[in-house]
């Protein structure tokens, strides 16, 4: 997996030009409206580093506690590197306000999208965009299309699975409110009901010690996780894409003034081409097996 410094990502942007015409179908595709905000926003209303944010002159920025790889490194948003440290940084210079000026808070996943003002402008944490938590939240244009993922270790009794169906009598889990637990009760339907954990490390350790035969995670996570956390850790496949594809949004307070400004800056990411260039560097791309 690459590493590059917030610095070594300046020096990338000359290529912008010529990889935007590369950048991959789901990166290109004009994303649907997901916030509560405008479309889209005037100069006036998106003034250069000067918007009506949490603490004026600086961009609050959320995330959990610890911050994942590949998303984050070292669980320090704030060193710029990690694909989600790196949209962060790139959103909030498009919006005005350079690194110096940016601040990060730590959030837990459920009470970014609860219900209630924020202590954020915006919150970046792997967040799939669901009507359901529309209703709580407001979320930017897409920056990330996803894949949910089973991942195991080898010798479990699901290391061979190819199917979904061989995956009914396993004892599966995922984090405590995400897509990943939602894909197990609903694509998958396991005989036994799902596990659920705090957080991926949690979840991790369970698998590690056998408690679970499965752990379901967002792909570059299972990339990550059998890679560089588990032993012997392999990855089982992908779960089938059922309707509209699972896309990362970032996530503001309901009806924030901020969420045109913001849609408009991740817009303005993949139409340049930087999104691409930025899950190029920090994502694994390389395929994993299709469960049917």
């Amino acid at each position: 997996m690459l590493r590059n410094t917030l610095a070594a990502f300046g020096g990338a942007t000359v290529l912008l030009a010529t990889l935007a015409a590369c950048a991959p179908a789901d990166e290109a595709a004009s994303p649907s409206a997901t916030g509560s905000g405008s479309a889209s926003a005037s100069n006036a209303t998106c003034a250069q580093g000067a918007l009506d944010t949490v603490a004026a002159g600086k961009l609050t920025i959320g995330t959990d506690n610890p911050a994942y790889e590949p998303w984050f490194t070292d669980n320090k948003p704030a060193n710029g590197k990690g694909f989600e440290s790196a949209v962060a940084y790139a959103v909030a210079e498009r919006l005005g306000y350079p690194a110096q000026n940016v601040t990060w808070t730590s959030v837990t996943f459920n009470n970014a999208i609860a219900p209630g003002p924020k202590a954020f402008d915006f919150d970046i944490n792997q967040f799939s965009i669901t009507d359901e938590r529309k209703k709580a939240v407001d979320f930017s244009s897409p920056y990330y299309l996803v894949r949910q993922t089973v991942i195991t270790t080898k010798g479990s009794k699901i290391a061979n699975a190819k199917t979904v169906a061989e995956l009914k009598n396993a004892k599966l889990g995922a984090q405590v409110g995400t897509t990943s637990y939602q894909a197990i009760n609903e694509l998958i339907k396991p005989s036994a009901q799902a596990q659920v954990y705090n957080n991926n490390d949690d979840a991790k350790a369970a698998l590690q010690n056998g408690q679970i035969d499965g752990l379901v995670v967002d792909l570059p996570t299972a990339f990550y996780m059998t890679a560089a956390e588990l032993d012997n850790g392999i990855i089982v496949g992908q779960l089938p894409q059922v309707g509209v594809p699972e896309q990362f949004g970032l996530v503001l307070d309901l009806g924030s003034k901020l969420t045109p400004c913001v849609s408009d800056a991740v817009d303005q990411l993949r139409q340049d081409g930087t999104l691409a260039v930025l899950e190029k560097t920090w994502l694994t791309s390389g395929g994993a097996p299709e469960l049917s």
